[in-house]
């Protein structure tokens, strides 16, 4: 047994040195490389044809795409009157006409929300702003809401206000407009 054990590192050594080449398992000599030399190719590649695509055949009809959809019912007086709302707009579009003392407000329906309106004066007044008062207008039915606001002073420039509390959220989670304000307006 401690023959063994003296023999088999004397015989793991000269292995150890000298690599595989000593056991006969490759060459030992200087030029051998892990990079091969031109000459046969490693992989043998047999030259064919291409195969054509196959052409499916159906018996009978396609099924469709996609089910069959319906749209809700739209109102054609408001398809038709769509000049005052755009696309991606942050403010309730108004148009305000005038009239002798009073102003004639009006803006698309949004949402089945209520709404409040006021006309603010704008002459310029230094310390404590006056209070204006709202004036509450509920939802309508058509496509365009209007409302009149009373008692104005003839001459005098207003900015009209709109408020509507309760339009909701866009699927994104994004206030639907739920403001709008006109430029500037003098009642008849």
């Amino acid at each position: 047994m401690r023959f063994m054990k003296v023999l088999l590192p004397l015989l793991a050594l000269p292995v150890a040195l000298g690599g595989c080449g000593l056991l006969g398992m490759g060459s030992a000599t200087p030029e051998a490389s892990a990079t091969p030399t031109p000459g046969d190719t490693w992989l043998v590649v047999a030259s064919g044809s291409p195969t054509p695509s196959p052409n499916p055949s159906f018996s009978g009809s396609r099924p469709p795409a996609l089910p069959p959809v319906s749209f809700l019912p739209v109102d054609p007086a408001c398809a038709k009157d769509n000049s005052m709302v755009r696309e991606g707009q942050a403010l309730i579009p108004l148009k305000v006409v005038p009239g002798p003392g009073r102003l004639t407000v009006t803006w698309p329906r949004q949402y089945q929300s209520d709404y409040r309106v006021t006309a603010v004066k704008q002459p310029l007044v230094s310390g404590h702003q006056p209070e204006y008062s709202w004036q509450s207008v509920p939802p309508g039915t058509g496509c365009t809401i209007t409302a009149t606001i009373t008692g104005l002073k003839k001459g005098t420039p207003y900015i009209v206000w709109l408020d509507a509390p309760n339009t909701g959220y866009e699927r994104d989670g994004t206030r639907r407009p739920y403001s709008g304000r006109s430029g500037v307006v003098f009642p008849g």
